[in-house]
């Protein structure tokens, strides 16, 4: 007895055992950030070397001081018929009105696809078929169309938005186990109580991430659209300097766009963290 006694106090029960917490995700995320900076500031400091030495010529890479030189021209002055804030607000402009016809006509579309076969199986194949096509194959057509202004631009930039946020909404509904939509149901759960507790929440965080990769979609393709049939915005300015062999112009415009693509992707995170704070918690 009094071994059996000692077996059984000498083992803590496993419940009593404490686990090793998981390091906060706060200081993950804070040596990521500066890890990025640090990535950052050595490819700054890669082109001053460059440009200090002589690596390349300055009409194929210009030094840094010659960008932000320009860039206060262009800012101040303008440049192709419009100062820097002008192209920036056109190309803005432009796929802000082709992000909210992506949102306000392809998420609900995406989800009526993924809750009903019929609406799936009307919509599927056309999204499909347009969706393989390189934007710029179809320009022309929608310049023929619809004329060389601003209808023909946002057009072609809403298809380009459009499909994968439709898909990405889609592919959530598809996403939500079936567990929880049977446990709502047996709850007696109502069909709209069902979709804006259960279905929405459930497939908010695919429609982010179709968001996401429609901005990056949407960017390029405005720049292609306003290289070709455009009189403002950041790809004509872009166009228009590589004409003239400008190419400080040309990097000032290209830094313009990759700060607005930096801006929307750290804007789709706060919007991640607002809306779906559990995603990659559980």
């Amino acid at each position: 007895m009094t071994l059996a006694a000692n077996s059984r106090t000498s083992f803590p029960p496993a419940t009593a055992q404490r686990r090793p917490s998981p390091p906060p995700r706060r200081s993950a995320s804070a040596s990521t950030f500066g890890i990025s900076l640090v990535t950052l500031a050595g490819l700054i400091a890669l082109w001053f070397l460059a440009a200090r030495f002589g690596w390349a010529s300055p009409l194929f890479l210009p030094s840094p001081a010659d960008v932000l030189t320009q860039f206060n021209a262009v800012a101040a002055d303008g440049y192709a018929n419009g100062t820097l804030l002008d192209h920036t607000l056109a190309s803005l402009g432009r796929i802000a009105a082709a992000l909210g016809v992506g949102i306000f006509v392809g998420i609900p579309l995406g989800l009526l696809m993924g809750l009903n076969r019929w609406v799936k199986g009307i919509f599927s194949v056309p999204i499909d078929l347009y969706w393989g096509l390189p934007p710029l194959a179809y320009l022309p057509l929608l310049i023929i169309w619809l004329g060389i202004g601003e209808t023909s631009k946002i057009v072609l930039l809403s298809l380009s938005t459009f499909a994968p946020i439709c898909f990405a909404a889609q592919a959530g509904v598809r996403s939500v186990a079936v567990e929880r939509i049977n446990a709502a149901l047996s709850l007696g759960a109502s069909r709209l109580q069902l979709f804006t507790s259960i279905i929405l929440p459930s497939a908010l965080p695919e429609i982010l991430t179709g968001l996401k990769i429609a901005i990056g979609a949407g960017l390029s393709t405005l720049v292609a659209a306003e290289l070709i049939a455009a009189q403002s915005g950041l790809g004509y300015m872009i166009m228009s300097a590589a004409n003239f062999l400008a190419t400080d112009v040309v990097f000032v415009g290209l830094i313009v766009i990759a700060v607005l693509a930096f801006a929307f992707t750290s804007g789709m995170r706060w919007l991640e963290h607002r809306l779906i704070p559990w995603k990659g918690k559980l």
